[in-house]
């Protein structure tokens, strides 16, 4: 019979190390002897305290406790507290993302998350700051909650339940006394919020707030789709109340103190089931041969007070969401799709931009200021292809004129440096029980672009106009939309990428990396690559963010932008509308320094709405091939990983993946300096970009995953 092996000195006094963290981390105002310390963690044998002492000690060297006099520690609160948003594994591990954005990532263990959640805004006090070793540190407070509703499943016995939520990364289970099920079953999918958390519970405490009924359901996914983000999916009374207080017809003291521009040719064009029109272009001749053509923005401002219930709601979901088959709202539909909305044949109020220019592009004078305006006529993007390709109709001269500027517009970004991206979204289309029953890719068209350029024409004076204005030392609170410069990292991972296809492009200067990459994509742009190629690219650059310190837009080609064009679903966009009413007006700037917490907010709520519609688009690709098993599709593989590859099947878009133990002729391992899936005795590799025969074999709407075979 073998013996149990002692665990070793080293991993004894890592692990007391954590415990006494947690000792201390609850009790962030006690002091504590040696003696009272072995007490609490039920430390008796002699070399067990001994190495207790030893583990105290260092503690204090590494600045976590100080010595409080009389053999006494206690946590030391004067330094290493640092705030930021944690982000939970599925291992249950974290990462704080510090506010210092310069700082790496502090990796927080398990034992030291102490009840804070995925997204929690925390304090976090420094474990260790070896020059070998990660940063590493100890949840001592959660600071915020990002969300206290979560979704998941019912699991339940005679006398109490949990909720399993949907999330892995939550990173704790549910409990649930019997009474506050209200009425949810075993099985059951539900909505659940936390009602409290004990210091001495391992799991929150919390109730069920709405039952979902059987899992399954389109609805009920899209819902724990957005809970599970931590986006609010209905509003607050207080919010509709407010809303359904604002009427329809126009106040005539305010239309006379705007300029008017009823009488001039207005139209929007929009998405074909477009409902928050919140852009619209005026086209008038000048006299003098030149163009007037004006911006026209649906004026949020006049109608969402700073303060109010609509403002407070709208910046905590600081942006619309749209999903395959349903848009959240960032402001009720009373605003977003009447009162505000720009629709043909009604007087709005507008925030407008209007440029004098001739057709040739050139900007001779520009003017800001709040309007009031009348759409003569909705366009869709494909009526007004139509025209843009030969067919005539309303206003048909019009928007030759301005395709013609347009590509003029883009021509010049181009020639900057801007980045030359072609959009391609997988759409479905959905029958009469929102199943889908088509996939369709939406690419950009004329149209699409001519929209474009007008908006990007508006946002980036917008941008200059403000910054112009600030005084030198005393700069006008602002929202800028930047894009930081390519990570050599990254833009070196894409060259060796595309050289898989016999492609190389110039790194060296990075002043003309984007227009390498331009001139890459427009030679393969009708190859069969050219997707995935362009898809790397994109994922080879920075991340826009919202930021009150201006770096530019490198995608862009801009050196100052911001966005002022879309105030219906960007939170962003209102809070700019502000700031130019304000130096258009009395020059008396409310925001301050909140404007950084705005935009570390908006940025945040951003990334997780796109998770959201990402996560959405996944289900409704198992929805469409749930029916499929079986199958054999022709695909490209378009994402490698330890654990396997994704193949993008070639008919319908979707993605799936075949696991490294699952691909047949050999063993396979992942090659991270190569990047590829190689054989360990006939060498074949497998990398991004290559063309593969697979079938379906599993598909799950729950988890979002299609599990593929190779053929």
């Amino acid at each position: 019979m073998s013996k149990r092996k002692k665990p070793s000195k080293k991993k004894l006094k890592h692990s007391l190390n954590h415990i006494i963290q947690k000792v201390f981390t609850s009790h962030p105002e006690t002091s504590l002897t040696h003696k009272q310390v072995c007490s609490l963690i039920d430390v008796r044998e002699g070399a067990l305290r001994k190495l207790t002492y030893s583990v105290l000690e260092d503690l204090v060297q590494s600045n976590f406790l100080k010595s409080a006099g009389h053999g006494k520690y206690e946590l030391n609160t004067a330094t290493n507290y640092l705030e930021g948003i944690i982000q939970l594994t599925q291992r249950g591990a974290g990462y704080v993302i510090l506010d210092d954005s310069k700082t790496s990532d502090i990796f927080i263990h398990p034992k030291n998350i102490n009840q804070a959640l995925d997204g929690d805004r925390v304090k976090v006090q420094m474990i260790n700051k070896k020059n070998n070793s990660k940063l590493e540190g100890s949840i001592v407070d959660v600071i915020e909650r990002e969300r206290t509703q979560f979704v998941g499943t019912i699991k339940s016995n005679e006398k109490f339940a949990f909720l399993i939520p949907d999330n892995s990364r939550v990173g704790t289970d549910i409990y649930l006394p019997k009474e506050k099920l209200n009425g949810a079953k075993h099985g059951d999918k539900a909505l659940v919020k936390i009602t409290k958390w004990p210091k001495s519970a391992d799991s929150p405490y919390g109730e069920v707030i709405e039952s979902l009924g059987n899992e399954g359901g389109n609805n009920t996914e899209m819902i724990s789709i957005l809970v599970n983000q931590g986006i609010e999916y209905t509003f607050p009374d207080a919010v509709l109340t407010q809303a359904e207080s604002v009427g329809m017809g126009l106040d005539p003291k305010e239309v006379d103190k705007r300029r008017d521009f009823r009488s001039i040719t207005t139209f929007t064009i929009d998405p074909l089931d477009a409902k928050d029109f919140d852009d619209a272009i005026s086209f008038k001749r000048l006299k003098n041969g030149n163009i007037e053509v004006g911006v026209h923005i649906a004026d949020v401002s006049h109608y969402v007070q700073p303060g109010t219930p609509m403002d407070v709601e709208a910046l905590k979901r600081s942006n619309s969401v749209y999903l395959v088959d349903r848009v959240i709202p960032m402001l009720p539909e009373q605003l977003s799709n009447l009162a505000c909305s720009l629709r043909p044949n009604e007087d709005k109020f507008s925030f407008s931009a209007v440029f004098e220019m001739d057709e040739s592009g050139t900007i001779h004078s520009r003017w800001f200021g709040k309007t009031v305006i009348h759409s003569n006529r909705r366009f869709t993007y494909e009526q007004a292809q139509e025209i843009i390709e030969g067919a005539t109709g309303d206003y048909s001269n019009e928007i030759i004129i301005l395709d013609k500027i347009a590509k003029i517009l883009r021509k010049n970004r181009l020639n900057s440096g801007a980045m030359n991206i072609e959009s391609e979204e997988v759409r479905f289309r959905l029958d009469d029980e929102g199943h889908p029953d088509e996939v369709v890719i939406k690419r950009s068209k004329d149209a699409h672009k001519l929209v474009e350029e007008f908006m990007l024409l508006a946002n980036k004076n917008v941008a200059e106009f403000i910054t112009s204005r600030g005084k030198a030392g005393s700069k006008i609170p602002f929202i800028y939309r930047c894009h930081d410069k390519p990570n050599p990292e990254k833009t070196a991972l894409f060259n060796l990428f595309i050289q898989k296809f016999g492609y190389q492009i110039d790194l060296e200067d990075e002043n003309k990396i984007s227009k390498n990459i331009n001139k890459l994509l427009s030679d393969v742009r009708l190859k069969n690559e050219y997707s995935i190629i362009q898809t790397m690219a994109i994922r080879s650059m920075a991340k826009a963010i919202y930021d009150t310190q201006n770096i530019g837009h490198y995608g862009l080609a801009f050196e100052t932008y911001t966005h002022f064009t879309s105030p219906i679903r960007r939170y962003a966009d209102l809070v700019v509308h502000r700031v130019l009413q304000e130096e258009l007006t009395h020059k008396n700037h409310r925001y301050g320094a909140t404007l950084d917490d705005v935009c570390k907010r908006i940025s945040r709520m951003e990334r997780k709405a796109v998770e959201a519609e990402r996560e959405s688009t996944k289900y409704f690709q198992t929805l469409f091939v749930v029916d499929k098993i079986g199958e054999v599709f022709d695909g490209t593989v378009s994402g490698i990983a330890e654990f396997g590859m994704f193949v993008r099947m070639d008919d319908n878009q979707c993605e799936g993946m075949v696991p490294i133990s699952e691909i047949p002729g050999d063993r396979f391992s992942f090659d991270v300096e190569s990047y590829c899936i190689r054989g360990a005795r006939h060498k074949k590799e497998y990398t991004i970009g290559d063309k593969v025969k697979v079938r379906i074999y599993e598909v799950s709407t729950r988890k979002r995953t299609i599990d593929l075979e190779m053929v």
